[in-house]
Parts: structure tokens; C-alpha cells; sequence
């Protein structure tokens, strides 16, 4: 097993057949700590050293990408250590929560809050009523932020931070199939049943 091991955006790498690449248990000269797998092609775990002081000769993680002598599993490892960030949206009508059921990816016959993956350059805000606009051909107001939320994909193995905002909704919603296979609004303690996400389940239970 190979280990991804940063610190503060700094990569320890070995040099290995002139490739840098990730080091093995023998080649760690430090004792680190090791947190969880991640999404790659081969086994990796992220580590975080345990130093005396900053390793400023240590490879910068955002030089990667035009380092010619990198090995491809460390291009893999370090897309795999990004947070992956989501905006969700919480709507209210009468004691009920709207939720959503995924067409494909990752909610794919799954409740859940509207909302999606954050774009690059986009808010937060600019990011929610975009994907409300896409799944649910409304536009929506956000009203109140709720909450920040993290958590390492017990599937994936991806760390998510999650994002949740209060919002309006404006017009009828008509769900896009190819994204979205049903929408409706289920009474809150209902809905704490329905999604799979236990962050998301967190804060409806908050709000109830």
C-alpha cells in the first residue's frame, strides 16, 4: 500500500526509477497519521505527517499538474484528496420538506434535497439556484444559510462538504427526467426517513 501524505498543501515524495511517486511504509522516514483510503485505482491512504517544522522543500500539491516526471498515481491521488463541495436546498411548504429523487449519479433512485456540485467560480448561492433551475425548472430565493457540513463517503471514499440554505421557490416545478425522476413534498418526520443522506437527515431534524 502506497501513502498520500500532505501537509499544509506540501506532498512527500520518493524518487523512485526517476519518477517521483507515493512512498511505501519503509520509505516513510516520520511517523505520520493515517486517516482513510482514497478513490484511486490502487490502495492509498491519506496521511498527515507528524514534523517538527513546515517542510518547505516538500512539492507543492497545485505543481502537480505540469510536473513532467510525476508518477500517474499521484496525479490520481491528489484530484482523489480534493473536497468535493455541494450546495443543498431546504424548501418549507406547510410542514413539509421538498425532496427529490435522483434519475442517474450518485442519487440515482435515492431521495434527497435539491441542489448539486458546486462550479468552479460559482458562490454558493449562484451554484443552488442554478441547480434548483436545472432539476425543477423553478427559480428559487435563498433565504437563511443553515449549515456546513462534512463527511469522508463511506462508498466513495470522497470527502464532501455540504452547504444547506433555506430557500423559496417561485412557479410549478417540472422535474428535468434525465436528471430528476420525482419531486414532491413529503412531511418533515417523513422525510427524515426518506433521504439517504445522514447530513442532510441532520438538518431537517434540526429545523422540525
Amino acid at each position: 500500500m502506497q501513502h498520500y501524505i500532505e501537509s499544509d498543501g506540501k506532498l512527500f515524495l520518493v524518487r523512485r526509477n526517476g519518477v517521483l511517486d507515493l512512498p511505501f511504509d519503509e520509505e516513510i522516514p516520520f511517523p505520520v497519521d493515517r486517516i482513510a483510503p482514497l478513490a484511486a485505482s490502487k490502495e492509498i491512504t491519506f496521511c498527515v505527517p507528524r514534523l517538527e517544522a513546515h517542510p518547505h522543500e516538500w512539492i507543492g500539491k497545485d505543481e502537480i499538474a505540469a510536473h513532467s516526471r510525476v508518477s500517474p498515481v499521484v496525479r490520481e491521488a491528489v484530484h482523489a484528496s480534493m473536497p468535493r463541495v455541494v450546495v443543498e436546498g431546504v424548501a418549507f411548504n406547510e410542514g413539509c420538506v421538498l425532496l427529490v429523487k435522483g434519475s442517474r449519479g450518485l442519487t440515482k433512485g435515492r431521495w434527497s434535497l435539491p441542489g448539486g456540485f458546486l462550479r468552479f467560480g460559482e458562490t454558493p448561492q449562484q451554484g443552488l439556484t442554478r441547480e434548483v433551475k436545472e432539476e425543477l425548472g423553478v427559480d428559487a430565493r435563498i433565504e437563511k444559510f443553515l449549515a456546513a457540513k462534512a463527511k469522508l463517503g463511506s462508498q466513495s471514499w470522497l470527502h464532501w462538504v455540504m452547504l444547506f440554505y433555506r430557500i423559496s421557490l417561485f412557479g410549478t416545478i417540472r422535474p428535468e427526467p434525465d436528471e430528476i425522476a420525482d419531486a414532491r413534498y413529503v412531511p418533515a418526520q417523513r422525510a427524515e426517513d426518506l433521504v439517504f443522506d445522514n447530513l442532510m437527515r441532520e438538518v431537517i431534524v434540526s429545523l422540525r
